[in-house]
C-alpha cells in the first residue's frame, strides 16, 4: 500500500522539478540576450535555484529508495542563501539605478540636432544667414522653436523606471473646484464621526460608483465643486450632518486621449492627464516643426474649431488666455507656417518672425524687444525680393519713420530688417609716464583740461618731472600736421591758465622721471670675496667701490682670472651672432641652390645630400651658442686697481665672479686628445700639446690661438707676423688658459667659401665653452 503511495508522489515531483527546470533555462535565454544588472541578478539566483533543485530531487529519490542524498539543514541553508543573494544583489541594482539613470529634471542637458526630426535650418533661416555678412548674425533661426528642441521623453534604461516628462502637468496638486469629473477618476473620500472609513472608488466606466451604505452614485459630469454637495447630500439621507463628517479629495486622475496633427514633429494619438491643456499637448508632441505655424494652433471638438491660438502671446507676454483645458477625442491642428520676416543687428532679440495680420516696421521693432543702447537710430534697411533678385527696398532714418507715419512701411513676406551699430568715435587722449594710472582717457572737448586728466590718472608720481608736453596732431587738406606744446605740470595743477589748456582729442601727454631715476640699480658679486651677494649700487659707482664694500678679496682670489659679464654687452653679441647666422644660412642656401643645377648622377646626388645634413647640422649647432655678455677685464690688488683703466663704472645686472687659481690648462679642437692638463710653470705650449697627442692630421697649425684666462686672445698668426719671428709657442701660459687649435675648412668643399664666417663662429663658439665639430 505505501509503494502505490509513493509512486504518484514520485511522479509529481519530478513532473514539477523538470517543468520548472525547464521553464527556467527558457526566461534565461532572453536574459543572455540583452544583459543587465537585473537580468544578471536573475541568472546568479537561477543557478542558485537549480543547484537547489537538483538537490531536492535527488532528495526526493533517496527518500524513495530510503537513501537520502542531502544531508540534514542543507536544504535550509541553501534556501537562507538564496534570500540572502537576492537581497544583496537588489541592493546592489538598486545603487546602480540611482547612480545611471538620468535625471528626472532636464537640468544641465545640451539638445543636439538629433533631439530633432527636422533639418537644422529651415529654408528661410539658411537664406537669411547666407545673406548676412556679419559673423555674429549666422546664428539668428526662427523665433520661438528653442523652446521645443529639448525631447519631451528621452529614454532611460529598463532598470530605471522613472518617467521623465517635461510638459505632462503635476498629479499632486489640487484640482480646483471646476474640475469635471469622468470615468477613470479616483477619489479619496474619508468619514469620521459616528461613521469611520476611509474609501478610494474609481468612476467607472458608466460614471458610477459603489458607495458603502448608500450604494450607486453616478459623478461623471460633476465638478469637484459640485460633487461634494452631492456627497454630503446623499450621505444626509442617513445620518445627520452633526453625526458624520466628510471629506473629499482627488486621488489619481484619469487619462484622456487627443490627437495632435499637422505640422509637429511627432503627430499622433497621445494619452495625457485630464488636466492637460492645449500648450501640455503641442509640447509633448516635440512642438511644431519649423514648417509649421506658432500663430494659428486649433483645437477642434466635435467638428468644430473652439480655440484660434497664438504662442507668440505666451512667449513674449506670458498670456495663456487661450489655453483651453482638453477633453476627450479633441484634436489639436498645426497648419502650415505664415509669412516670415527676418530682423538682424542691434536689436535685442534678432530673430526670424511669422508674420500673422499686416506688420509694419515699427512693430516688427517693437516684436524683437526694441533697439538695443548700440542701436544706430539714424540708419535702418529693409531687404526685399523683388523680380527674383535680392534688393535694398527701403533705407531711412528710424527718428524720422517714428515721427511720420507713412514711412512706417508694411513688411511682406521675405523681407530682412537690418539695424546698424552707432559710428564709433574715440574721444580719447593718452597719459603715459610718471603717473599713477597711465592709459587712455576719455575726455569731453572744450571742458576736460590737464589738471583733470591727471587727477583722474591718480596724480603725479613724486619723482615726475615737473616740465611736459603734449603731442598734438592736427588734420588739415595737406595731411596731419604734429606739434608740441611745452607744459608746466605742478603749475598746471595750481590751475594755472597758460599750462593747464584744454585738451583735444587724440592728444598725447607724457610725464618723464627725473633724469637717471632708478630706484636701485643692482649688481652681483660671486666667488673670492669677503662677502659676495647682491649689492645696490648709486649711478657710475666704479667696481673697486663695490669690492671695498664686500670686504676684498680673499687669499684663494685668482685676479687673472676675474669675468665680468654685462646684460648690454650679451645682448649685442647676440645680434651680432644672429646676424652673422643669418647671413651664413642664406650664402648657403644659395650654393645649395647651385650645387644642384650641377647634379648629373645618381653618386653626385649623395654626394650633395651629404652635403646638405652637413650644412643644416652646422647651423644647428651655430643657432645653439648662447653668448656670456663677457667683459675682459684686468683685475689687480684694489690699491692698484682702483682708478686703473679697467675699474669701469658698473652697469644694472652686471656679475663680477672671481674664481680660485685653477690648477690646469685645456687643450681643445685637432687634436688626438682634448682635454684639461696640470699647469706647471716650466711647461710651453708645445708640452700641453704633446701630452694631448700631438696636432690630428686636419689641423691647421697657422689658425692655432690661445683663449686667455682674462677673456682675450692670442693667435699664431697675429703674433708670429708682428715679430717676425715663431714667438708664439714661447709665449707664457697662465692657469686657465685654453689652447686651441682648429680643423682645416679647406678639406671640406662646400666650407671653403665660407672660411672667414666659419672662423669666427668657431672662435664665438669656443668662448662660450662650446665646442663644434664640423666632420
Amino acid at each position: 500500500m505505501q509503494h502505490w503511495v509513493l509512486f504518484p508522489l514520485s511522479i509529481f515531483f519530478i513532473f514539477t522539478f523538470s517543468f520548472s527546470g525547464l521553464l527556467a533555462q527558457e526566461m534565461a535565454v532572453p536574459l543572455r540576450k540583452a544583459p543587465s544588472p537585473f537580468s544578471d541578478a536573475l541568472l546568479d539566483t537561477q543557478e542558485k535555484k537549480e543547484q537547489f533543485r537538483k538537490k531536492s530531487f535527488r532528495g526526493q529519490r533517496g527518500d524513495m529508495k530510503g537513501d537520502s542524498e542531502i544531508k540534514a539543514g542543507e536544504i535550509e541553508e541553501i534556501r537562507k542563501e538564496i534570500k540572502e543573494l537576492k537581497e544583496n544583489q537588489l541592493e546592489q541594482l538598486n545603487a546602480k539605478t540611482r547612480d545611471d539613470c538620468p535625471p528626472t529634471t532636464l537640468e544641465g542637458y545640451s539638445p543636439t540636432e538629433a533631439d530633432s526630426d527636422e533639418p537644422f535650418l529651415s529654408p528661410f533661416e539658411a537664406y537669411v544667414r547666407g545673406e548676412m555678412d556679419s559673423f555674429a548674425l549666422r546664428d539668428i533661426d526662427q523665433f520661438g522653436y528653442n523652446l521645443f528642441r529639448l525631447p519631451a521623453y528621452r529614454p532611460q534604461p529598463i532598470n530605471c523606471r522613472r518617467p521623465l516628462s517635461r510638459f505632462a502637468p503635476a498629479e499632486t496638486t489640487p484640482v480646483g473646484p471646476d474640475y469635471l469629473l469622468g470615468p477613470g477618476d479616483e477619489l479619496k473620500i474619508t468619514l469620521w464621526g459616528k461613521l469611520n472609513m476611509d474609501y478610494a472608488p474609481i468612476i467607472d466606466a458608466e460614471g458610477k460608483i459603489v458607495f458603502p451604505e448608500i450604494g450607486v452614485l453616478h459623478l461623471a459630469g460633476l465638478t469637484f465643486a459640485e460633487t461634494k454637495g452631492y456627497l454630503e447630500k446623499e450621505l444626509s439621507r442617513y445620518y445627520r450632518a452633526s453625526e458624520v463628517q466628510i471629506n473629499i479629495s482627488m486621488g489619481r486622475l484619469r487619462s484622456i486621449r487627443i490627437f495632435v496633427i499637422g505640422k509637429v514633429q511627432r503627430p499622433g494619438s497621445y494619452t495625457l492627464s485630464s488636466r492637460s491643456s492645449l500648450i501640455n499637448a503641442v509640447l509633448s508632441s516635440g512642438g511644431p516643426t519649423k514648417s509649421g505655424t506658432l500663430r494659428d494652433i486649433q483645437v477642434k471638438r466635435n467638428g468644430e474649431t473652439i480655440v484660434h491660438f497664438d504662442l507668440y502671446d505666451f512667449l513674449l507676454k506670458g498670456d495663456k488666455t487661450n489655453d483651453v483645458r482638453l477633453m476627450p477625442e479633441d484634436v489639436i491642428f498645426v497648419p502650415s507656417v505664415g509669412p516670415l520676416v527676418g530682423i538682424v543687428g542691434h536689436v535685442k532679440n534678432p530673430a526670424i518672425y511669422e508674420m500673422k495680420d499686416d506688420l509694419r516696421l515699427l512693430d516688427l521693432i517693437d516684436m524683437a524687444g526694441g533697439l538695443t543702447a548700440t542701436a544706430f537710430k539714424g540708419r535702418v534697411q529693409v531687404q526685399r525680393i523683388q523680380d527674383h533678385q535680392l534688393i535694398s527696398f527701403f533705407e531711412g532714418n528710424l527718428v524720422d519713420v517714428t515721427k511720420e507715419g507713412e514711412k512706417n512701411l508694411l513688411l511682406q513676406d521675405g523681407d530682412i530688417v537690418r539695424i546698424f551699430p552707432v559710428i564709433e568715435e574715440r574721444r580719447t587722449v593718452i597719459l603715459s609716464g610718471a603717473v599713477g594710472s597711465p592709459g587712455e582717457f576719455g575726455i569731453t572737448p572744450g571742458v576736460t583740461r590737464v589738471k583733470d586728466l591727471i587727477n583722474q590718472a591718480g596724480g603725479l608720481l613724486y619723482y615726475a618731472f615737473a616740465e611736459g608736453n603734449i603731442t598734438r596732431v592736427k588734420v588739415t587738406q595737406e595731411g596731419p600736421k604734429t606739434e608740441y606744446i611745452p607744459i608746466h605740470l605742478k603749475k598746471a595743477l595750481k590751475g594755472d591758465p597758460s599750462h593747464n589748456i584744454l585738451l583735444e582729442m587724440n592728444d598725447y601727454i607724457f610725464v618723464r622721471s627725473i633724469p637717471e631715476w632708478q630706484l636701485y640699480r643692482k649688481v652681483q658679486l660671486n666667488g673670492e670675496v669677503q662677502f659676495p651677494g647682491e649689492y645696490t649700487i648709486k649711478q657710475g659707482e666704479a667696481i673697486s667701490s663695490v669690492i671695498r664694500r664686500a670686504g676684498g678679496f680673499t687669499e684663494k682670489a685668482y685676479l687673472k682670472g676675474a669675468v665680468l659679464t654685462r646684460e648690454s654687452v650679451k645682448a649685442l653679441q647676440r645680434r651680432h651672432l644672429d646676424e652673422t647666422i643669418a647671413r651664413l644660412e642664406q650664402r648657403l642656401l644659395s650654393h645649395v641652390a647651385g650645387d644642384l643645377d650641377t647634379v648629373i648622377s645618381n653618386e653626385s646626388a649623395l654626394l650633395e645630400k651629404g652635403a646638405l645634413e652637413q650644412r643644416q647640422l652646422l647651423l644647428a649647432r651655430l643657432k645653439a651658442i648662447q653668448p656670456l655678455g663677457r667683459l675682459p677685464i684686468e683685475l689687480g690688488p684694489l690699491d692698484a686697481f682702483e682708478g686703473s683703466f679697467s675699474d669701469i663704472p658698473l652697469e644694472e645686472g652686471d656679475t663680477l665672479v672671481v674664481p680660485e687659481r685653477p690648477s690646469s690648462v685645456q687643450v681643445l679642437g685637432s687634436v688626438y686628445n682634448q682635454g684639461s692638463y696640470l699647469y706647471s710653470q716650466k711647461m710651453e705650449l708645445w708640452d700641453y700639446i704633446t701630452k694631448s697627442g700631438g696636432i690630428g692630421k686636419d689641423a691647421d697649425e697657422d689658425e692655432m690661438y690661445i683663449l686667455k684666462v682674462d677673456g682675450t686672445a692670442v693667435s699664431r698668426r697675429l703674433t708670429d707676423r708682428f715679430f717676425f719671428s715663431s714667438t708664439f709657442a714661447n709665449l707664457e701660459l697662465d692657469p686657465g688658459d685654453t689652447i686651441v687649435v682648429p680643423e682645416k675648412i679647406d678639406r671640406i668643399p662646400w666650407l671653403r667659401e665660407f672660411k672667414d664666417i666659419v672662423q669666427i663662429l668657431y672662435q664665438m663658439a669656443v668662448t662660450a665653452a662650446v665646442v663644434i665639430n664640423i666632420r
